[in-house]
Formats: structure tokens, sequence, C-alpha cells
């Protein structure tokens, strides 16, 4: 435990050792510096809870922890440091596999022609490059594809150059983290695609990631060692990422949907945000909560919707809920609607709350929505939604089941309906889906649902897109009315942010 402005900390590894810890702080941000002290990546941000890091140590001049005071006007910060584990580079087990892409099979045609000539090689390879870095990546290509493509597809190829072991994809369209393969002995890896022409992709490429011994969530983790926006890929999310390791690359195939509620407006007259700080006695802890309330807000005038949303403060910067509200209230597009945004103490206690906690459920019935009401924002039930993504989407659903008096709609954005107690990452259950059992068992309330997935959320024991389908057909055959929706985009807020205004519409809009 420690005090400081800025400290300054050195790391016992060597060159290509990966390492892993946890960092504690509130008010304290964690980085990575090199020798003169210049930023080289952000580790955490201080939010207060326990946040793990991951990187590999420079194969040049030494890195330094750098402990720096992030609260404005702070003079010192409290903070525990703790490091898991540092794998030496010996230690890392390298693998290495063997194009779809028309592009990529004339380069490996030439470079075959080419095995005697080292020069003409490093030509062909250059030459090749010089092209890729013009033209940006990854490569979309819709011709002289074998097999061919249908007339809904492209095949999307992304790159790498100068990977010495091997090289990931991060947030695949795959839905998994996919190996890239190596282009014979060169040193140009790559990974192939068949996507819809509406696909929209974020994701990450993940250079040398260590291998070693340990758990199945260990190994997937230390992608996060690595992982990084993609050097020619000028697109990214956020727009303006603090660092090479911040935020995700970005692509938007020709026939994307893109939702014109996400574009700046002029004369659009802007409604109110408020941050509180919400104690629970039913959860035992404090969290932000922001009440948003739209331009001329009258919480007397009968009408007005209600959002209850979960992972709030996600919502408000990553979906920018606030302007698209103020955007589709000014256009008429959604009757005048109010929001309640409700933040996570920590990771851990998201982890906890969320998935289908009759304890939270309680806190909303009992604590949170009657002093939302004493502020004066509320609704109807039957004009009130309840919105979240991931387990937000999962607990969306189950408030739906538990606390039907208050909520007429269920918002759910690729809910965790995969879930189950006890479930654990890479450990195949049971008993999965408990929620949609739970529908399955349950008399038929007068509750409206609105369910997205992604094509590439389709993965294995956990695949939100097979599990939205099976809820579908149960609340269907329940009686429910459903709306269900599904699109060629993947898990996060890049992806989710581009359906919520329609999402919205679609409940709230003027009927």
């Amino acid at each position: 435990m420690s005090n400081a402005n800025a400290h300054l900390i050195r790391i016992d590894a060597q060159p290509g050792d990966y390492v892993r810890g946890q960092f504690s702080g509130r008010g304290a941000t964690l980085s990575l510096v090199d020798e003169q002290g210049n930023h080289q990546r952000r580790l955490a941000n201080g939010t207060g809870s326990k946040e793990s890091f991951y990187f590999i140590h420079n194969d040049g001049a030494p890195y330094r922890l750098k402990v720096q005071a992030g609260v404005p006007g702070a003079t010192d910060a409290e903070y525990t440091l703790n490091f898991s584990e540092i794998i030496p580079k010996a230690d890392q087990v390298a693998t290495q596999s063997p194009p779809a892409s028309p592009r990529l099979r004339t380069l490996q045609v030439e470079l075959l022609r080419s095995a005697t000539s080292d020069v003409r090689r490093s030509k062909l390879i250059e030459t090749f490059w010089d092209t890729i870095r013009q033209q940006g990546t990854p490569l979309v290509e819709f011709d002289s594809v074998r097999p061919p493509l249908g007339e809904d597809q492209a095949l999307v190829t992304f790159l790498y150059r100068g990977a010495k072991h091997r090289v990931q994809v991060f947030s695949a369209p795959s839905g998994n983290h996919d190996e890239m393969q190596r282009l014979g002995d060169s040193d140009v890896w790559y990974a192939s695609y068949r996507v819809s022409r509406t696909a929209r992709i974020g994701y990450k490429i993940a250079p040398d990631v260590p291998r070693f011994a340990g758990s199945f969530w260990e190994q997937r983790r230390a992608i996060l060692a690595t992982a990084q926006l993609d050097p020619l890929n000028p697109n990214s999310f956020p727009e303006r990422p603090i660092d090479r390791f911040a935020g995700e690359s970005t692509i938007a195939l020709p026939d994307a949907p893109h939702s014109k509620w996400l574009d700046r407006q002029a004369n659009v007259p802007a409604g109110s945000v408020q941050r509180h700080e919400f104690s629970s006695e039913i959860l035992g802890n404090r969290r932000d909560v922001y009440l948003y309330r739209p331009f001329g807000y009258a919480p007397e005038k009968p009408g007005n919707g209600l959002l209850v949303v979960f992972d709030g403060r996600r919502y408000l910067e990553d979906v920018s809920t606030a302007e698209v509200l103020d955007r589709l209230i000014f256009a008429g597009e959604i009757i005048p609607t109010a929001a309640i945004l409700i933040s996570n103490p920590s990771s851990a206690s998201r982890a906890e709350e969320l998935p289908c906690n009759p304890k939270f459920a309680s806190f909303l019935s009992e604590e949170l929505l009657p002093w939302a009401e004493h502020q004066q924002v509320t609704a109807e039930r039957e004009k009130t939604v309840v919105v979240g993504a991931s387990y937000g989407g999962l607990a969306a659903a189950y408030m739906g089941l538990k606390l039907p008096q208050l909520f007429g709609h269920v918002y759910s954005q690729s809910g965790s309906f995969w879930w189950s107690p006890g479930s654990k990452p890479g450990v195949p259950q049971a008993a999965p889906q408990w929620l949609t059992r739970q529908y399955a068992k349950a008399d038929k309330s007068n509750v409206r649902f609105r369910l997205e997935a992604g094509h590439f959320e389709d993965h294995g024991e956990t695949s939100i897109f097979d599990s939205t389908r099976h809820l579908r057909d149960v609340l269907e055959a329940k009686g429910y009315d459903v709306d269900h929706q599904e699109y060629a985009t993947g898990h996060g807020y890049y992806y989710w942010r581009h359906t919520f205004p329609d999402g919205l519409i679609a409940i709230l809009g003027k009927r």
C-alpha cells in the first residue's frame, strides 16, 4: 500500500516476458512508460476496484510502471499493486499453422516461383505491403474468391506483418480469438472470413501472444497483453483512443446499416444529465446513478416514457444515450423519455448483481425506483423500458420476469442467456440457459420484448446468438409479444450503439 502523486516503479522482467497483475486505487491510474517517461500504454484507470493488467515487456529499453494521481486537484492517491506472474519468454510455447484471398494466392505463387532468390522474395513482399499500406486494412474482396461468394457476401482478410511466433485476431467474426496463418515462411500473417456485406466488425490484432501452462481462462486472457489496434486501419472506436492498446479497430462493409441518429445534428435542444451517488442498504454498496431529463421535461405530463438502463456510464459514453434521446425526441420519433442509468461499483459487483440476482431486483423495486420517483423521474409501467447489454441484457429479461408490475418492456442487446448459476468460462454447463427455463415454467405476464443478437456471437457453450433464439421461441410459445432482430455484428458497444436508436423507435415510437 502506498501514497503517491507520481510514482515510477521498475519491473523485474526481461525482454519478451509476459507480465500480468492487479491494480486497485481510486483516483490513481497505472501506465507503462519508457525510460524517458513517455506514455506507452494505460493499464488501469483507477476505478477503485481491482483491475487486471497484461503486457509483454519491451524488447528495447526497459519499461517502467507509473502510478499517477488521476483526480483533478488530488495530490496523492492510495493504491495496491500486485504482480500475479511473470512468465519468461523461454517458457512461452510458440506455434505456427498453413489462402481464400485472391491477392494472397497471387503473392503466394510469386513467392514460390522466387524461392531461390531472397532479394526477389523480399522485393515482392515489400511491393505487396506498400499497396496494402496505401489502401489500408483489412483487405475486402468480392471477386475471384474460391469457392465463389454469395451475392450478399464479402471476403474480409485481416493482415499483419512482423510477428515472430504467432498472431491472433481478437474478437474475430467467428466470435472467438482466432489464430492468423503465416504465408509460407514470409513475415506476412493473415486470417480470412466470409461475412455479410451488411457486416460491422470491431477487432484488434494481437502479435506474439504468450503460451504457457495455465487454466483455460488464464490462457484466453493472455491475449490482452498484446491485443492492439490494427496499425494500417485508420478507423477505431472510440475515434481517438488514448494509446494503441485501447479501443478497437473497426470496419463497416458497404451495406452495413448506419443510424443517422448517431450523427451530430444542429439545433437539437439538449436534455440534462445529473450524476448522483446512490447508497443501497440491500446491496451494501454505493454507485453512480445518472438521471437524464429531456429538454422541456414535464414529469406531470401523461404519456412520458422512461428507460432504466444497466451499465449506465458505458451507455452514456459509448452509446451516446443522452444525445440519441435528444435527437429522437426532437424529431418526434419517440415520446418524451427520461432515463435512469445505473452504473456498477466494480466489475466484480457487476458479475454478481446482473446475472439474475433477486437482491438486485429488490434494490430496483424497493430503493432505486422509489427514489427516482421522488426526483420526479417516472412513467407508467406500459411506457417503462428496462435496458441492458450482455449481462445487462440478461438482467433486463430477468426483471421482466420478476418485476412485470414495474416494467412493460424489456430491451435486451446481446443478452447472456447462456448463463446458469455457477457458470464458469470454458466449462460445459449441465443445465444452461437458466432464465429461459424459468420463463417456460412461469405464467405469462403483459411484458413486451425487444431481443437483439449478432451472427458473430455464435460460439460454443456461450452462444448468445443461439440462446437468444431459444428464448425468443419460448416466449412466443407462451404468447409474449417479441420483436427479435439479428445483425451481422459481434459483442460490444461499437455494435450496440448502432442498433440502439432503432430499438428505441420500435419500443417507444408514437403509435
